[in-house]
Order: structure tokens, then C-alpha cells, then sequence
């Protein structure tokens, strides 16, 4: 099978299309979705080793008597033990021994194939089309922040980024309620969140402080430090990204307000996939362009230029 796979440096490779293991699946991969992460795994995050790519969604191919089988899927992905102490508590996605779908320890979505367990699996109703079931993960990552800090109605909230991260964090506290603030560097990207009744700022124009809570989703740096100038004392900040390398924090900026500082991460497919299936959240704009497999260098080429949205790879064999 062909897949793009990472060995020091990003190739593309004709692999074997691998075998499930017991309790797993074989997944025909139609769309997957290159985002912030996979790019910051090609400079050594986590420091993977394999075929990258954790947005998709795909068609259950094997084996012939699972109860998946020909099933339209997208599929969590950490893959935990089952067994540990974290696991038992519920605390799964945090398992010492889990694997990250393309991030850690297993191949991932960048390929024609690809192997979840079956518990891992969510059946994609038919009234998604694939290009919106490929953006089931990211809406999932963004629904988790309602689930990390307490968004009343009259919240005032900033976004930090206008990524297609930060862009669908947007969307889901405007329409949790909150009143929403956007703040990026992209005129066309602000617009993408205004339709939905977000207050859009360019970085230099916001002149607001003193917000109940800030979701940083920037994917660099700069925007922690962006965020905690602007959160109110005693309010919160939850931290979205994850890039290479360590951030110089100064703890004072938490202790002397007595801000909460906040990580957050994967979140509910269930919950996602039910906005998509309403019609509530159609992420389908941030779509930029889509490349077969064959063409997976250019797209990630691509996929890292500045203002560049969401880069859609065809896998499909």
C-alpha cells in the first residue's frame, strides 16, 4: 500500500497493509486531514517514527466477520491498555502504555490502510459527507474545552488563533452561548468566525482585556503569552496547543493574578458527530484543498505555508 511515512525525513513509501490484531480492524482510508500537529511531529514531536495522519475517516475492510465490516467509520486515537490503573478509573486517553494514532507508537491515517481497535471505532451517519466526517476529531478536540473550564452565557471569552482549531473553538462557545472573541492574523479567516456571531480582532487591533477566560489555540508560543496579558485575574486559561519544544513560563503571571492555567486535549466524538449530523457546525470551509496520496509530499508541503487551512489528502486505493 502507499503511505507517507517519517524516518528522520517524510517520504512516500509502498508499505504492507497491515494486519489487525485481535479486538482490531482493517480501515480503507478515503479522507484524512493534515492539521497543526502533524506538522509540528515533522520536526520531531514525540519524536515518531512511521506513517503520521490521526484526522480520517474510512471503511471497515476487515476482517470478514467483524460486525464493522463495509461500516463508514471515523475511530478515536489513543489506544490504551485496557488494564492499568488509569485506564480502570477512566482516565484512558492518559494510559502510561497508550498509543497515539500517528502520533506515538502506531501507523497512522496517511496511508490507503490503517488498524484501530474496533472499541475505538464511531459509525459516521449517512448524513455526513466524508468531507465533513474528516473533521470529526478537531470538532471533538474543540467541544473538550467546554468540558475543561465552565463557560457560563455571560462569559467573555478570547480565542487565541485563527487556525482551523482556533476557528471551530469559536464556534462552538458562540454557539454554547458565550460571547465570543476572535483574535489572528488573517482577514479571510476572521470572516470565517464573524458569520457566526464572533467579535474578530486583527493581533495589533484587539485593545480588550480582562476576559473570564481565554482559549489558546495558536499553535506557537507568542499566543500563551498573549493570553495571560489579557485573561482577568482569577480567571482561566486553557492551554489547545502542542508544538516542539519547551515554553519559558514565567509562574508569576499565573501566582499574582491567580489565573488557572489549563491543558486540553481529545474530546467527544459522539457529541461531534451529532453536530455534524444536525447541520450545526459544517466545518467544510476551512477545507483549502485536497491531493490524492500520490501527491501527499506536495500537500504537506503546502499544508505549511502561512494561512493555509485545511489540507485534505484522498487515500483511497
Amino acid at each position: 500500500m502507499l503511505a507517507l511515512y517519517l524516518d528522520g525525513k517524510l517520504e512516500l513509501r509502498d508499505l504492507p497493509r497491515p494486519e489487525p490484531r485481535p479486538g482490531e480492524v482493517l480501515i480503507r482510508v478515503k479522507l484524512a486531514g493534515i492539521c497543526r500537529t502533524d506538522l509540528e511531529v515533522l520536526t520531531g514531536y514525540h519524536g515518531f517514527q512511521g506513517v503520521p495522519g490521526h484526522e480520517f475517516v474510512g471503511e471497515v475492510a476487515g476482517p470478514a466477520d467483524s460486525p464493522w465490516l463495509n461500516s463508514r467509520v471515523v475511530g478515536e486515537i489513543n489506544v490504551a491498555c485496557g488494564r492499568c490503573s488509569r485506564c480502570l478509573r477512566g482516565l484512558a486517553p492518559h494510559c502510561r502504555q497508550r498509543q497515539v494514532l500517528g502520533l506515538n507508537g502506531r501507523n497512522g491515517a496517511f496511508a490507503h490502510y490503517l488498524t484501530l481497535p474496533a472499541v475505538n471505532l464511531h459509525p459516521v451517519p449517512t448524513e455526513v459527507p466524508d468531507d465533513a466526517a474528516v473533521f470529526t476529531e478537531p470538532l471533538a478536540a474543540a467541544l473538550q474545552v467546554l468540558e475543561t473550564a465552565e463557560f457560563l452565557p455571560s462569559s467573555r471569552v478570547l480565542v487565541v488563533g485563527d487556525g482551523s482549531l482556533g476557528l471551530q473553538i469559536s464556534w462552538i462557545l458562540a454557539r454554547h452561548g458565550s460571547e465570543v472573541y476572535l483574535v489572528g492574523r488573517y482577514p479571510a479567516h476572521l470572516e470565517l468566525a464573524r458569520a457566526h456571531g464572533v467579535a474578530v480582532y486583527l493581533e495589533k487591533e484587539l485593545t480588550e482585556t480582562d476576559f473570564d477566560a481565554v482559549v489558546e489555540a495558536s499553535g506557537s508560543p507568542n499566543g500563551l503569552d498573549l493570553a495571560l496579558s489579557r485573561v482577568r485575574p482569577r480567571g482561566t486559561v486553557v492551554l489547545k496547543s502542542t508544538y516542539q519544544g519547551r515554553y519559558p513560563l514565567n509562574t508569576a503571571e499565573l501566582v499574582v493574578p491567580e489565573v488557572r492555567l489549563l491543558g486540553s486535549r481529545c474530546g467527544p466524538f459522539a457529541a461531534a458527530l451529532r453536530l455534524l449530523k444536525k447541520g450545526w457546525i459544517d466545518p467544510r470551509p476551512l477545507i483549502y484543498r485536497r491531493y490524492p496520496l500520490a501527491q501527499g509530499m506536495e500537500a504537506m508541503a503546502y499544508a505549511q505555508e502561512k494561512g493555509v487551512l485545511k489540507v485534505l489528502l484522498e487515500c483511497g486505493d
